[in-house]
């Protein structure tokens, strides 16, 4: 099955995730992408296959004969797409020998445009794959997971020597907890690699420091006719802490390295009114210095309308797996031979957000993000191109086989 084949049948699978659910998965509809896996797995002979009931699948493709005893080397993708925007019913547009403009999304009406996405361009002669407009398309991460299966298939066809090699997909990664449950004690790679990336040249070792925050304000509603003395109102509270954030510390704002603020929901009224933020952050004392100033302001707020009436809660998300990956530069540097051996020149860049890796990383597994050959995640604009789907599969076989030398 080619790899183009994989991602469109995945792409039909609705696993979109959901915030704010106790349970792992926090939807049960990823179980029916995860029961496909496990039976390709199974078909294509792998051992250890399992799909547990927190809906994490596993797979080992044993070392050849000779290699038993070399590095064990993993490839993990996650299952679910994000709840950003819709994942239901997704119709694939694919375009043949794509001309580098302009695409018309032919179900809303808009379009993906250069001006936005200046890689369009580069992307020219290609099959690229997008959405009808209506729905996200899943490349983050089907994309990944299409690499994933199709690259272990071709292994075992071509006889490429290679050390034990795991398999695993996870589910919630959208939503920040794919890596919560992962099973390290059976999962026995001695390092791994997510493959959830962009452009298929990247091999991505820097992650955001991640927290959410919210402050939670209780006001005091009587008649604004008599309202003096008396009314406290929380909706103006939210706008005034809102007020705090410096504006150039904000996803519109910043690039690279560069941290923020972001917020993300704001809700409420006189009685009672929420603000919701993620605070991310490369470098870690700068990020703590981020958490320290949001304590600032709760403090402020306390000071002037009560203990009682304006309240913070900080929980932390994920770490920059830096910290980690730095003591075990040997993968990354395998990562990059093999992908310019693919001809490309890799591109380290630092990841705005976060990955399974991350945590993984910090859990035990060094864990670096590959590219997917996918672009504009989360939204209506997602594209991929064949091309960069089969590239990334070629970049995985030679990283297989390239562990060998460890």
């Amino acid at each position: 099955m080619a790899v183009e084949k994989r991602f469109l049948k995945y792409v039909s699978y609705w696993t979109t995730s959901q915030d704010d659910q106790e349970n792992i998965p926090s939807t049960k509809r990823q179980f029916e992408l995860a029961k496909v896996l496990e039976q390709e797995l199974k078909e294509l002979n792998l051992e250890k296959v399992r799909l547990d009931e927190h809906c994490y699948v596993y797979g080992l493709l044993p070392a050849t004969a000779g290699m038993e005893g070399k590095k064990a080397v993993g490839f993990i993708a996650h299952m679910d797409t994000a709840p950003d925007f819709s994942g239901e019913n997704v119709k694939p547009q694919i375009i043949e020998n794509y001309n580098g403009e302009d695409v018309l999304l032919p179900g809303s009406g808009t379009y993906i445009k250069v001006e936005d996405f200046p890689h369009l361009a580069s992307l020219k002669g290609r099959t690229l794959i997008t959405t009808d407009g209506t729905t996200l398309l899943g490349s983050d991460d089907k994309a990944g997971v299409a690499a994933i299966m199709q690259a272990v298939e071709e292994i075992q066809k071509e006889g490429i020597p290679h050390g034990d090699i795991w398999v695993g997909f996870t589910p919630d990664e959208e939503v920040g907890r794919g890596a919560e449950l992962f099973d390290l004690d059976y999962f026995k790679a001695d390092f791994a690699y997510t493959v959830d990336g962009g452009y298929e040249g990247e091999i991505a070792y820097e992650n955001f420091n991640a927290a959410s925050a919210e402050f939670v304000i209780h006001g005091v509603n009587v008649h604004p006719g008599e309202a003096k003395d008396i009314m406290v109102n929380a909706a103006a509270i939210a706008c005034e802490i809102e007020s705090k954030i410096p504006k150039n510390e904000t996803p519109e704002h910043t690039e690279g390295r560069e941290g923020f603020y972001h917020l993300t929901d704001i809700s409420g009224n006189v009685e009672k009114a929420e603000l919701s933020y993620i605070v991310r952050d490369h470098d870690m004392q700068k990020f703590l210095n981020r958490i320290d100033y949001l304590k600032k302001i709760e403090k402020e707020m306390q000071d002037l309308y009560g203990k009682e009436t304006v309240t913070l809660k900080i929980q932390e998300s994920y770490r920059n797996m830096n910290e980690i990956i730095r003591e075990h530069m040997e993968i990354i540097e395998i990562a990059k031979e093999a992908i310019r051996e693919n001809g490309i020149e890799p591109t380290p860049d630092p990841i705005r957000g976060g990955t399974d890796g991350a945590t993984l990383s910090h859990k035990g597994l060094p864990c670096p993000n590959l590219g997917t050959g996918g672009y504009a995640y989360h939204g209506p604009m997602e594209h991929v191109t064949v091309e960069g789907m089969e590239t990334v599969v070629r970049i995985i076989k030679k990283i297989s086989e390239k562990v060998t030398a460890l």
